[in-house]
């Protein structure tokens, strides 16, 4: 018939198509007045009196168990349930079991009703052929990436084959080589793919190399598959702030579609400090570490207080190397007298630096691990047999010695390492706990160090949350903020429009980096960092991803600029050439003046990314100063994001 024309009393009308039922067996459409007539009780769900008893049309099967506005409108709460518990588990509604093939076996009744009634059943199950990882749970349809995880060993169909899902990367998960979309998604989650490898992965996406009893930790990172299309494991414990569903902060999954999410990207280049602000935001907004987070921090900790003791008893050659040249010199220059007692007292501070054999051992045998390449596979698992040395390492003079003169290694041993080297002794124990304080310390947010997501919302005093409720404003309540990597998004953002739709992109610039250094692969030399995240910075502004996205900068690590620019000047960097601080020279002025050196290198650096910024594309770039181990500071930042994102969508 017509177009809206309802079967039984052939009336039409305008109304759109929501405003018909239709019988799920021959399609036949009903008005309002008519429905109840036409299919009674429905025993079977929606289908005309006559039709009760048939099969469903498979062009219908995706709208089963989906009540329309109008029955909703005509029946009670009670009375749509139940038609709709009979229209999914009704048999005849049922697809025939020989047209479902599972790697390539049709099933039988039986495997049917055992994959239909699992804890975790395929969505939408029609007619055609699938493939089913039985060992992880992956479901997909034949030759395409995989579009669920379900109840992993099913007994159903046969083995999976390698090319089920038509996957042409050389990578294999659970002997099916994977997919384009799935290996983009390992690489910006920090897994190397390189030598064509065979992972084993199991349901909650732990993953360890095949022949390998290690696991390496989690495969899947929630943000990145929520980019690609790509399923996540219902029971994971990844960067998911989204798990702990009692605390009011955390966005319940099943509201998305009432309350509608901001999405934040927090970006940044090296050592900017992001990862200190994620995790500080968990910690402020409640959305606590589970107890594998934690075990995978400690982990991590662990693993790189080792690589600190490595690069202080790496440098101890280029202090020998030193005293060695520093004797030469002396020898040339000075009579032979005043030579020798020079030469004692350098062989005195030299020999500070000559552990006993046992340490001298340990050294020996720690870079040999960190040159062999299996530094990740050893530490921390040989954290039990290595702790006690490290307890009579860190008491050794020599140790020290190197220690107190870590200042000069800085350009390869982290701000975070002398926080933690103080420690030594009890970190490197089997027993260690990390603090929340260790956590906020630590280098990144796991040992993956891939994308990481979390869903919040900001605690309100009464008056905020009067003030919101009589706005009726749910729009920027709810946020979802995700942490990305530069090694995440490739060389010059180029995976950056897999995470499109965000509305707030959030730039990490850490203010102290001005006179430190980089490697530059390409260059094959050492380069200025503040001036490779100048270039990151152009990357990403003027990226066709984001060419509407607002923009909002954090100038992080305010405290240590305060330190340093008091002994290096900020024209250390090229880029800032031009800066030319305010001195006052009335002592009093100076300690009642709000405007330091640092205050006004912060300006100024704003200023610089500002101008930037609109030179780029035309619009205005919003600015906060952050320490990011002050969670006030961190508060303030995000809050003000909040703002910006009300006056954008206000215009």
């Amino acid at each position: 018939g017509k177009r809206g024309m309802c079967l039984r009393c052939r009336k039409t009308s305008r109304f759109s198509e929501s405003q018909r039922e239709v019988c799920i067996v021959c399609r036949a459409k009903y008005c309002r007045g008519c429905v109840l007539r036409a299919m009674g009780c429905m025993p079977e769900g929606r289908k005309c009196v006559t039709c009760i008893g048939f099969p469903v049309d498979e062009s219908r099967r995706g709208s089963l168990g989906k009540c329309s506005r109008m029955l909703r409108r005509l029946l009670t709460s009670e009375q749509v349930e139940r038609i709709m518990n009979s229209e999914r588990s009704c048999d005849l509604n049922q697809p025939p079991s020989h047209l479902v093939i599972v790697n390539d076996k049709p099933l039988s009744s039986q495997e049917l009703v055992t994959l239909q009634n699992c804890s975790h059943p395929p969505k939408n199950l029609r007619t055609g052929r699938y493939w089913y990882d039985k060992v992880s749970g992956f479901w997909g349809k034949e030759g395409e990436k995989p579009c669920q995880i379900i109840t992993a060993q099913l007994e159903v169909g046969y083995l999976i084959k390698q090319d089920a899902s038509k996957g042409n990367t050389n990578v294999k998960i659970n002997n099916r080589e994977i997919t384009k979309a799935e290996l983009r998604m390992l690489q910006a989650a920090g897994i190397h793919c390189e030598g064509n490898p065979h992972f084993w992965v199991t349901p909650d996406g732990s993953y360890q190399h095949e022949g390998m009893n290690h696991v390496m930790g989690k495969l899947w990172e929630k943000a990145i598959c929520a980019a690609l299309s790509l399923p996540y494991p219902s029971d994971g414990g990844n960067s998911g702030a989204s798990e702990a569903g009692n605390n009011r902060n955390i966005v319940n999954i099943n509201n998305q579609e009432e309350k509608e999410l901001n999405k934040l990207l927090l970006f940044g280049g090296a050592q900017s400090g992001k990862s200190t602000i994620f995790k500080q935001a968990r910690i402020l907004y409640n959305l606590p570490f589970s107890d594998e987070e934690k075990q995978d921090l400690k982990t991590m900790i662990q693993r790189n207080l080792y690589r600190y003791i490595a690069i202080l008893i790496d440098g101890r050659e280029h202090f020998e190397n030193e005293y060695t040249a520093g004797m030469r010199e002396r020898r040339i220059h000075q009579p032979s007298t005043s030579g020798a007692k020079s030469d004692f007292k350098a062989w005195l501070e030299f020999s500070l630096l000559l552990p006993c054999p046992r340490l001298e051992a340990f050294s020996k045998e720690l870079l040999e691990i960190i040159i062999s390449g299996s530094f990740e596979a050893t530490f921390p698992a040989a954290t039990r047999e290595y702790s006690p040395v490290v307890e009579e390492l860190w008491k050794d003079k020599s140790f020290q010695s190197i220690y107190n003169r870590r200042n000069e290694l800085l350009p390869m041993l982290p701000g975070a390492a002398s926080y933690f080297l103080e420690r030594a002794v009890e970190i490197s124990r089997v027993d260690y706990e990390p603090t929340e304080t260790d956590i906020l310390f630590a280098e990144g947010l796991s040992s993956s160090n891939g994308i990481a997501s979390m869903k919040f919302s900001f605690p309100y005093s009464s008056e905020e949350s009067y003030r919101e409720s009589d706005e009726n404003d749910s729009s920027t309540r709810y946020y979802h903020l995700i942490r990305a990597r530069q090694s995440n998004l490739g060389a010059d953002c180029k995976f950056l429009h897999l995470l499109e739709g965000m509305n707030l992109v959030i730039f990490c610039v850490s203010l102290s980096e001005y006179d430190e250094h980089c490697y530059d692969d390409k260059k094959g030399a050492f380069v200025n960092q503040m001036m490779e995240t100048k270039k990151l910075f152009e990357s990403i502004v003027t990226h066709p991803t984001l060419a509407e996205t607002t923009f909002f900068l954090i100038l992080n690590k305010f405290d240590l600029l305060e330190e340093k620019i008091k002994q290096v000047p900020l024209k250390q960097c090229d880029w800032f050439q031009d800066f030319c601080p305010v001195i006052s020279n009335n002592s009093q002025t100076n300690r009642g003046s709000k405007s330091s050196a640092a205050q006004q290198a912060f300006h100024y650096i704003a200023v610089k990314f500002k101008r930037l910024f609109s030179s780029l594309t035309g619009r205005k770039l919003f600015v906060s100063r952050v320490t990011g181990l002050d969670p006030g500071s961190v508060d303030n930042a995000f809050r003000l994001c909040k703002e910006v994102l009300k006056w954008e969508s206000d215009k």
